[in-house]
């Protein structure tokens, strides 16, 4: 495996995850936020939690690229790449239907969870694709 590369990917992977976050669930799905309200932290709170938000992004991401460089990347082609992000998405995103179930969330809003979860999964597979790519003259993963 290759260190430089797979570190390349992980901060590559974080981005991507941070920086999408952000559209997700600060622009997207502010009103929907904002109208189950009660089912949140306060704004105070929320933003007194976001180095654990951040380090759930980081391991996450990591998680991600290690498994797709050591089950994947040897072989690997864009078509691979969508579908590794669509089976991590898938699941992952189990945990928004178990959330539906437990919790009163709006139906709406687990569906949005789902679908932004396994796009962004999609993305991030297709970034460790471009960036965490075996070295053709050796082989090396």
């Amino acid at each position: 495996m290759n260190i430089k590369r797979l570190i390349l990917a992980i901060a590559a992977v974080f981005a991507v995850v941070f920086i999408t976050d952000y559209f997700i669930h600060r622009v997207w799905l502010m009103p929907t936020y904002q109208a189950t309200a009660s089912l949140w932290r306060p704004q105070g709170q929320m933003c007194s939690h976001i180095g654990w938000l951040t380090l759930a992004q980081l391991l996450w991401s990591a998680t991600f690229v290690v498994l797709w460089a050591k089950g994947f990347a040897e072989k690997a082609c864009p078509v691979c790449a969508v579908l590794f992000g669509l089976f991590m998405g898938v699941f992952f995103e189990t945990n928004s239907l178990i959330s539906y179930a437990v919790q009163p969330l709006p139906c709406c809003l687990a569906l949005k969870w789902i679908i932004s979860g396994v796009g962004q999964s999609v993305l991030a597979a297709l970034v460790a694709y471009l960036v965490y790519k075996p070295n053709p003259s050796t082989g090396e993963k």
